[in-house]
């Protein structure tokens, strides 16, 4: 059985578009699994006011080109640039946590330093599943599912590479951002939500 003290992180869900309820119900299940009452510390976020009191921010899945219009409609793009806290991004969110994108539609928010190559597997029928080794996580390989997934082909050196495949790197950790070309949220497995929000913790 694990045992952590109380993690003291509110954790806020970009609600613009994409898998927006698979990221509070899996933040909610870790932060249960850690011996936290989740029911009041995760939530959506929509609008820059609603970003007060949050420490951790999750960036969704779905599609790049909407989400970054959607950030920009609702006044965040900025908000979201200096926000304090650690950003946790998947698959389109690791696009838009990019500097460079080989796509000019998407404003990427340049948080992380690292090129991204948006539909590095293909279209969604190539979506698939994967057993990958992510250094610093305990319990064995972690069962990643990708759907239409990006890679990084480089990164700068503030950027620790997690898991790579031969297309590329699938999981970085810069500062107290952490990005996955992957979808975490949907395996049941929150070992990767539980360490960002150990190490939220330990840099409080």
């Amino acid at each position: 059985m694990r045992c952590y003290r109380p993690v003291d992180v509110k954790v806020g869900v970009l609600a613009l578009q994409g898998n927006v309820s698979e990221h509070i119900d899996a933040f909610r299940l870790a932060l249960s699994r850690m011996g936290e009452d989740a029911s009041s510390k995760v939530f959506e976020v929509r609008h820059p006011a609603d970003l007060v009191g949050c420490n951790a921010l999750a960036i969704p899945g779905g599609e790049s080109t909407t989400i970054s219009r959607l950030i920009e409609k609702n006044h965040l793009y900025e908000p979201i640039r200096i926000f304090s806290g650690g950003i946790f991004a998947t698959c389109a969110g690791m696009v838009l946590m990019a500097t460079h994108v080989d796509d000019t539609r998407v404003h990427t928010l340049g948080l992380i330093d690292m090129t991204v190559d948006r539909n590095a597997f293909g279209r969604q029928r190539e979506s698939f599943e994967a057993d990958l080794l992510i250094k610093g996580l305990d319990g064995g390989p972690f069962h990643a599912i990708f759907i239409r997934a990006p890679v990084a082909t480089s990164v700068g050196a503030s950027v620790k590479v997690l898991s790579q495949m031969n297309q590329g790197i699938v999981a970085a950790e810069s500062g107290k951002h952490m990005v996955f070309s992957f979808h975490p949220e949907l395996c049941g497995d929150t070992r990767l939500h539980e360490r960002f929000l150990k190490t939220l913790r330990s840099r409080q």
